[in-house]
């Protein structure tokens, strides 16, 4: 019983131009020396010669025949080659249509808005109510200061308002006293007045008797000196007057000044209850603690970084590239997976787009005017917002990696 072997399905060597010999070459009948060569030579021009036979067009037509009837004579591989060529075409084809929809970048991070908080006075940290990642809400009290020297200035301030209005009150007291004294030498000057005009009257009524006789002249004598003294009178008088108008107006003048010093104890106060204020640091938003750098009992300094509140509304910065804003706009839906989970897909949408590339912004933006100029695809930042708030149990937090793929038809 004769067993026969498989076919080999393997090309024959009459396809790649190459004769096999299946019987050995008769051993060289020349002796050793001149006419012989080495077995390296021979191998080398037997390629040459095999390589210049397949160029010309007599062997290329005549390998095509022999490949040609190598597959009719196995019709199915020629099938499934021409099968899978078309099933390559179709899904290149396929995969085209179904990925120009979308739009993707790797360049792309979770942001979201970080309070830095500082405190606005000095002093030593007495209370810290907060941990590393702790959930705060707004207006919950973070920091305490000592706020014993602030304490101290509220009081002095309050003391130095007191006093101010100590002064007031003594300013006004004494316009009133001024004011009335100033009646009063306006009122002898109206007397000083009369009787210095009555004195002068006298005066000359006996100056133009004394002549006459009809008076003596000691008469005389008297009126003359009552009416000099009566005229001093009047001056005096009315020096008493100025003076006493100087001491209203200077009365007045206090007044301003204690209005003045009330008006800035007053202030004093309030800059002193601020401070005092500020010994307890507040939330001024609801967020989480993070990069916490203080400690209970530090000295602080104002504008000291203690830590951040990183709000939990986050949204996606996606630096897409220029040539991929063609045909994206606001509006459009995207699905963001995050790199920490990339089993599950976030649904958002775009917000909005920024004015101006990445490069534009930078410290030291590009100055394209001079040298050599490579052009270089710029990014854009795209603002994604998300639909719905994420599972509880996916931590989102600024700068996580993300990939967002966007709908653009």
């Amino acid at each position: 019983m004769v067993s026969h072997s498989p076919k080999s399905t393997s090309p024959p060597s009459w396809l790649t131009g190459r004769h096999r010999t299946d019987q050995p070459e008769p051993e060289s009948t020349k002796p050793n020396g001149a006419g012989t060569n080495p077995p390296e030579a021979q191998q080398t021009e037997s390629r040459e010669t095999d390589s210049h036979e397949s160029d010309t067009p007599e062997t290329q037509k005549r390998l095509f025949s022999k490949a040609h009837d190598f597959y009719l004579r196995r019709p199915k591989l020629a099938i499934a080659l021409v099968v899978g060529a078309a099933v390559l075409v179709v899904g290149g084809i396929a995969w085209w249509l179904y990925a120009r929809q979308f739009e993707s970048t790797d360049d792309a991070f979770i942001d979201g808005h970080a309070v830095q908080m500082a405190p606005k006075i000095a002093g030593y940290v007495v209370r810290l109510n907060v941990s590393d990642n702790q959930l705060v809400h707004k207006g919950d009290v973070l920091v305490e200061i000592d706020p014993r020297d602030y304490q101290v200035a509220l009081a002095v301030a309050q003391a130095s308002a007191a006093s101010a209005r100590g002064r007031l009150a003594q300013a006004e007291a004494q316009i009133l006293a001024a004011d009335e004294e100033a009646k009063g030498a306006d009122a002898d000057v109206v007397a000083a007045e009369a009787t210095a005009e009555n004195a002068k009257q006298d005066l000359a009524r006996n100056s133009n008797l004394a002549p006459r006789g009809a008076v003596s002249q000691q008469t005389l004598d008297a009126s003359t000196a009552t009416a000099r003294s009566t005229a001093a009178q009047l001056a005096a008088a009315r020096a008493r007057a100025s003076a006493a108008e100087s001491q209203a107006a200077l009365a007045r003048s206090q007044k301003v000044t204690a209005e003045a010093d009330l008006q800035q104890a007053r202030v004093e106060i309030e800059r002193a209850e601020l401070n005092l204020s500020y010994t307890k640091i507040t939330a001024p938003i609801t967020g989480r603690v993070t990069h916490r750098t203080v400690e209970l009992g530090d000295y602080l300094q104002p504008g000291q970084p203690l830590f951040a509140l990183v709000d939990p509304n986050v949204w996606v910065t996606a630096n897409f590239k220029e040539t991929q804003l063609t045909h994206m706009h606001v509006g459009q839906s995207v699905s963001v997976r995050v790199d920490a989970f990339p089993s599950h897909r976030l649904r958002a949408h775009v917000d909005s787009f920024q004015r101006g590339t990445g490069a534009r912004f930078t410290l030291l933006p590009a100055e394209n005017a001079t040298g050599n100029y490579v052009k270089v695809v710029q990014r854009v930042p795209v603002k994604i917002v998300f639909d719905e708030p994420a599972p509880e149990k996916m931590i989102l937090g600024p700068g996580m990696s993300v990939e967002p793929t966007v709908t653009v038809r």
